[in-house]
């Protein structure tokens, strides 16, 4: 009985964990992924955002395919789960991308203005760090989607 307690207790928070141990494990790998460009283990990525794969994508479609198998895939919770899943992969490739790649533009444009002695600046908001990666390539993208869904499917058959 105690057995089925605890059995039971997982079961209804399953897709919950998937999505965890989904985003947890796309986390964990970034830095052997990224061994070759950043010449070697770099554990700093393990906590950043953006690059191989994407935790968030690996975590919402985690999500969702464990709530449809929990749920059944024609279910009012999975529809949700799809269109935020979808949401988010899209986000995670378009906006959160651009918007990383407008940052490198513009610290591209600060520096060569410095460089050539054509602007001074003395605000201390030009001298903060800003984070250049924010989101993903398609492909990253992708590569979480994958990801989150093998989790889902060894937590269910675990």
């Amino acid at each position: 009985m105690c057995y089925t307690l605890k059995r039971n207790m997982f079961s209804s928070m399953y897709p919950f964990w998937s999505f965890v141990i989904a985003v947890l494990v796309a986390q964990g790998i970034k830095p052997f992924f990224a061994i070759k460009s950043q010449k070697g283990l770099n554990w700093r990525l393990v906590t950043a955002s953006g690059g191989m794969p994407s935790s968030h994508t690996a975590g919402v479609f985690s999500l969702c395919l464990a709530v449809g198998i929990q749920e059944s895939f024609d279910s009012t919770a999975f529809a949700i789960c799809l269109a935020f899943g979808l949401i988010v992969a899209y986000d995670a490739a378009n906006v959160r991308y651009y918007a990383g790649k407008n940052i490198q533009l513009t610290k591209s444009i600060l520096e060569d203005l410095k460089s050539k002695n054509e602007i001074v600046i003395d605000e201390p908001i030009y001298e903060e760090p800003i984070k250049e990666v924010l989101g993903h390539k398609w492909s990253e993208v992708f590569v979480g989607g994958i990801l989150g869904m093998i989790v889902a499917l060894i937590l269910y058959f675990i």
